[in-house]
């Protein structure tokens, strides 16, 4: 056999294996926005595990959904799915990928407000970003302590009243509340929004389970039921209506799960796009295997301490 013979078989073999592993095994990710900031920065990419809640067989065009070995998700995974609010792209693993934090697992209880932000969602790595607010008059101070600290590239999400807020990790909050408490009181604390008092418990729809439909959660449950469950439904005078009868609670078929940014800023999660079911689950998050700054040349920007860390 001649020598070039041998390499087109060596290659065209090693691209059947590369093939083979991104559609039974592992794929990567290219994490294209802030909303997992701190613990995926913009523009790094990462190896995502689809044996971690059972491998989703491809080809789903062709065949319906069938999970092998099929588990969960474990509430604070760091998780990548299939854009569930995609309503243009039948083939649920054609449409966008997506990725967040799970916040809610299916049978949760989760109290939010109204703007459906979890109230008492808990921080679970030190990278994970929160809001905090602090006396307009001490934005100064706080600058000379970003500076002593090298707290870098935080911007002013906003203010309320005579408050400004500001988004930090728990590891930079708990750097801040060291350096002022030695000279201070505290003064930077984390924010409540005014809203916040408008507290109501959402339910995530487990499998076979019930769930009540109130006037404040119908056009949610609504959607989900629309393009997940697949029937006819509306929501008239804050009443759900399937079928053209009303409805007051509701048996879901399916698992679904409630997806959180670790940028609490970032709106890009179940806030906008609804709940997702486990039929749109691709994989868990393992490692982060490429990071580089946004806009460098070639040759420089590289983040050499985040190649290969794992995701917490």
């Amino acid at each position: 056999m001649k020598r070039g013979s041998k390499w087109l078989i060596a290659i065209s073999g090693a691209a059947i294996i590369v093939l083979l592993l991104h559609l039974f095994a592992f794929t990567s990710y290219y994490i294209p926005s802030a909303g997992m900031e701190n613990t995926l920065i913009q523009g790094e990419r990462i190896i995502v595990n689809k044996w971690s809640y059972g491998l989703r067989l491809p080809f789903m065009s062709l065949f319906p959904y069938t999970r092998l070995k099929e588990r969960g998700v474990e509430k604070g995974d760091v998780t990548v799915f299939n854009n569930p609010a995609n309503t243009l792209q039948p083939v649920i693993d054609r449409r966008e990928i997506f990725i967040g934090r799970c916040g809610g697992i299916p049978g949760d209880a989760l109290l939010v407000d109204s703007l459906f932000t979890i109230i008492l969602h808990r921080q679970v790595n030190p990278d994970e970003k929160a809001l905090y607010s602090y006396p307009k008059h001490k934005e100064k101070t706080l600058y000379d302590l970003f500076d002593s600290l090298s707290i870098a590239n935080n911007k002013l999400m906003g203010q309320d009243g005579d408050k400004y807020v500001r988004s930090f990790s728990r590891y930079e909050y708990y750097l801040l509340q060291q350096a002022i408490i030695k000279n201070d009181s505290l003064w930077i604390f984390p924010f409540t929004a005014r809203n916040s008092g408008n507290a109501r418990t959402l339910t995530i729809p487990k499998k076979r389970q019930s769930v009540k439909i109130e006037p404040w959660n119908a056009m949610l449950f609504r959607n989900t039921i629309v393009l997940h469950e697949k029937k006819q439904a509306e929501v008239i005078d804050n009443t759900l209506y399937i079928d053209g009868a009303p409805i007051h609670e509701y048996t879901f078929s399916q698992d679904y799960y409630w997806m959180v940014s670790d940028n609490s800023i970032n709106l890009a999660d179940s806030r906008l796009f609804g709940l997702v079911p486990q039929s749109h689950i691709i994989g868990k998050a393992i490692f982060i295997w490429f990071s580089k700054e946004w806009g460098t040349s070639i040759f420089e920007g590289y983040r050499w301490n985040r190649f290969f860390k794992k995701i917490p």
